[in-house]
């Protein structure tokens, strides 16, 4: 018979291996689709953003819980830890150092020993071999808890690791929190500790909570736009800059969170070398407290330069929050006060579930002790001395406790009456009647004592605050100054210690004219200029060292957007065509953009042009309109007065003044009488 072939292929065009299941085929496309989102997800749960119960992303989770398994009253070296730390955390060492010095930094959680770095200088950590720490007495009360912990296996198996801490304190707002994930970014800024401990009372209450951040570094802080820490909120964070006992000296003594002494320097460098700001020099002599020294050169306005470092370096930075939590294993968008209330919340639970753990544990306490005193106080042990079999044993002893079951609060177990047989010859021997009431008494007072708390829980939670208040809130009242101050205008401020040139005859201006050209006004570079030419345009750009603006224009200056300057207009039409005049302001404009002023005719020249910083300024004119003499022309001299024109907008073309021709326009004030 011939030989079988392999299967052929299905009608479908999949192919089919012999023996084997047809192979499924799928796009490209959905793929990539599929297992972009896996690690999205995985970014976002397992990586970046912290848990709403505990605070803490699972890199921090998972230091915590090692610091606690190693915990034994003594510092230990961070390399320890971060080696203990990769049993639960498979990214490797650098990220566990680098998440384990964030911590400490903190200065709450870890109790450390060595160079940590300095968040105001930007100094790194040294090596995790050199430095060592240890659970601070605040986590140990607040953290742990094992009995109450949801535990969950390891990357590998081979350990258990928390699913979250239970935390009874609002962990996540006291030390903020940054992280970017997989499109999703976290940024939750530091509040303050105390203020933290007052709100939660107050949210247990059932009263009203606004939270504003506080940050280590102090500083000043305008709040206004916080909008709980929600995306879309803004907090703008000054340095404290202060004038020093000798003339031109500014002292900085504390500098916005997420700059550094360094950065704030440079900043300051930066902007004097860009002709921003004027200053002879700047130290850094910052050690335990941040001090930055910025010598001024002689004649220069102290507290324009102040303003001037708000405007133009990091003297003065804005923060953009975006408040997101894990919750119920995908991203929550929660306000800082509805955090708060959570925080608040779960807390009380924590604290009902250990009240309840510990009142089961006091009651099982009781429930022996009560049955050990019955067990010798009545001699039952001396039933079991003939006993031969563990049967037997146990029916004496059940034999024995049957009339005392009664004073017993539950039912006693086999498990029970085995534990009685376990109590040693010594104990029994040395057994006191009245020392085993008086611990059944104080058991009972426990008990009592947990019931009530348990009846009263929010009560509970409410001293639980105010001890930690009281306990750990010492050094740590507010750093940052709440207040409110208006955005500071740079084109106000910014030196101006530069000189516009004007070279009209070959039509160019700039601050790099300096030999070709004839001075106009000072200027700083964010100014803009604005120049009317001849032919009727007008154009507004920023100030450069060199710009094209036309042979010989009737009027180049600085510009401010928001002046209110009138400027009056005189111009022919065309070349033959009639005399116009109109008085208009600026109004909005864009730069280099080229905007006509006349009616548009080729020909068009400016007679008369002028600016007026008010309108009554421009009332006050009164041009003399000189005609070129033609037949049967008497009057070669019009009076024109400056006030009948309405002021309009700068597209109005104008009114016609006169159809001659027109010899020249000058001011009445300025001009002869004529003839």
């Amino acid at each position: 018979m011939p030989k079988k072939s392999a299967k052929q292929p299905a009608e479908d065009n999949s192919p089919i291996l012999a023996d084997s299941a047809p192979i499924e085929i799928k796009p490209v496309d959905d793929l990539y689709s599929d297992w972009f989102l896996d690690y999205a997800s995985y970014v976002i749960l397992e990586r970046a953003v912290p848990h709403i119960h505990d605070g803490f992303k699972p890199v921090q989770r998972r230091i915590m819980h090692s610091l606690d398994e190693l915990e034994d009253g003594r510092y230990n070296k961070v390399a320890n830890v971060v080696g203990n730390t990769m049993k639960y955390h498979p990214h490797g060492d650098a990220s566990i150092g680098d998440a384990f010095v964030q911590l400490g930094q903190k200065d709450l959680l870890i109790d450390t020993q060595g160079n940590w770095g300095n968040v105001l200088t930007g100094d790194n950590a040294a090596a995790p071999r050199y430095i060592e720490a240890r659970l601070s007495k605040f986590a140990l009360d607040v953290v742990f808890c094992p009995k109450v912990t949801e535990w969950a296996a390891s990357y590998d198996g081979r350990n258990k690791e928390p699913v979250t801490l239970p935390v009874k304190f609002p962990l996540l707002l006291a030390q903020g929190v940054e992280g970017i994930a997989v499109g999703l970014s976290c940024r939750i800024l530091p509040h303050n500790f105390i203020e933290l401990c007052d709100a939660s009372i107050a949210a247990l209450r059932g009263e009203e909570v606004n939270l504003v951040p506080d940050f280590p570094q102090g500083g000043i802080m305008d709040a206004s736009d916080y909008n709980q820490g929600l995306r879309g909120g803004r907090v703008r964070v000054r340095a404290k800059i202060e004038e020093g006992a000798k003339k031109n000296i500014l002292r900085i003594t504390e500098i916005p969170f997420g700059t550094t002494t360094g950065s704030i320097q440079d900043s300051i460098v930066a902007a004097n070398e860009k002709g921003k700001i004027k200053i002879a020099r700047v130290e850094d002599n910052t050690a335990e407290f941040v001090e930055i020294v910025i010598q001024l050169p002689p004649g220069v306005d102290p507290e324009q330069t102040i303003q001037a470092l708000y405007a133009f370096t990091d003297c003065e930075v804005s923060l953009a929050p975006n408040a997101v939590v894990i919750q119920n294993d995908k991203p929550r968008f929660v306000g800082v006060n509805d955090l708060l209330k959570e925080s608040a919340l779960h807390t009380k639970g924590i604290l009902g579930r250990e009240l309840e753990i510990q009142l089961g544990e006091l009651e099982e306490k009781w429930h022996f002790s009560s049955l050990e005193k019955i067990f010798i106080e009545n001699r039952i042990y001396r039933r079991i001395e003939e006993c031969e079999t563990w049967d037997a044993v146990m029916q004496a002893i059940w034999t024995g406790l049957k009339p005392h079951l009664g004073l017993l609060r539950r039912e006693v177990t086999d498990d029970d009456v085995a534990r009685l047989t376990e109590i040693k010859i010594k104990r029994i021997s040395k057994f006191n009647s009245f020392e085993a009431d008086e611990h059944i008494r104080s058991l009972e007072k426990q008990i009592a004592e947990v019931q009530k708390n348990l009846k009263s829980l929010t009560r509970y939670t409410i001293a639980h605050f105010e001890r930690l208040k009281k306990t750990y809130g010492t050094g740590r009242e507010r750093r940052t100054e709440v207040s409110s101050f208006d955005r500071v205008a740079a084109a106000e401020v910014i030196m101006a210690n530069e000189t516009l040139y004007l070279d009209a005859k070959e039509g160019f201006a700039g601050t790099g004219l300096k030999r070709e050209g004839e001075p106009v006004c000072k200027c700083s570079p964010l100014d803009d200029i604005i120049w009317f030419t001849k032919d009727g345009t007008m154009t507004v750009s920023k100030v450069a060292p060199k710009l094209h603006v036309g042979k010989n224009p009737v009027y180049l200056s600085l510009f401010k957007k928001d002046e209110d300057a009138v400027y009056t207009l005189i111009y022919r039409n065309g070349k033959q065509g009639p005399v116009l005049a109109k008085r208009f302001r600026i109004g909005g404009i864009t730069r280099d953009k080229e905007y006509v002023l006349t009616k548009g005719a080729p020909g068009s020249m400016v007679l008369f042009f002028a600016r007026h910083e008010t309108e009554a300024e421009s009332d006050a004119q009164n041009l003399l309109i000189h005609l070129k003499p033609a037949l049967y022309l008497r009057t070669l001299c019009l009076k024109f007065p400056v006030a009948s024109l309405a002021v309009k907008g700068r597209d109005s073309q104008g009114n016609i003044v006169t159809k001659h021709t027109v010899d020249r326009v000058v001011n009445e004030r300025k001009s002869a009488a004529p003839e």
